[in-house]
């Protein structure tokens, strides 16, 4: 008999698109976060939001701000608050350099993506500049030259 292969979950990761097209990615980090178990069964359910999210680094502590997380809709009275500032475990170098970046200036900490590793939910964050319109417009314009020589390349086969 073969072994079955496990099907990878609908909802394996959440992804904030916007951050491509708002920044420059520049450093990208992986942190684990500090969570409650209802919120844990929420983001297995894919019902959370990091677009328009970001970090900022208090006390030697890296916190995520405006990250939303439902709540968990077979929990109690005792569910989890959407949009609380979240705790970010990370290194202490790894502090001390995101500290440095930030106070730096010019630079923002944004999380680009949240998902699953093993039973642990894992944050990608990224040091970001962020751009200016006319390097939007030149991001767009690649965009969509890319899909039309995509286009002609898919219909000469």
């Amino acid at each position: 008999m073969a072994s079955t292969k496990k099907e990878a979950p609908r909802y394996a990761e959440i992804r904030n698109p916007k951050a491509f097209h708002e920044y420059f990615v520049n450093e990208r980090l992986e942190a684990g976060i500090q969570l409650r178990g209802t919120e844990v069964k929420s983001i297995r359910a894919g019902r959370a939001q990091i677009t328009g999210s970001f970090g900022r680094v208090e006390k030697g502590e890296v916190w995520l701000h405006n990250v939303h997380i439902d709540p968990y809709e077979f929990g109690s009275d005792n569910n989890h608050e959407p949009r609380r500032v979240r705790k970010l475990l990370l290194q202490a170098h790894q502090i001390r350099k995101i500290a440095a970046a930030l106070d730096a200036g010019g630079r923002s900490l944004v999380p680009l993506r949240m998902y699953f590793k093993e039973a642990l939910v894992k944050v990608e964050i990224a040091l970001c500049t962020g751009k200016k319109l006319f390097d939007k417009r030149q991001t767009l314009k690649k965009k969509v030259e890319m899909r039309e020589i995509s286009k002609e390349m898919k219909n000469r086969r």
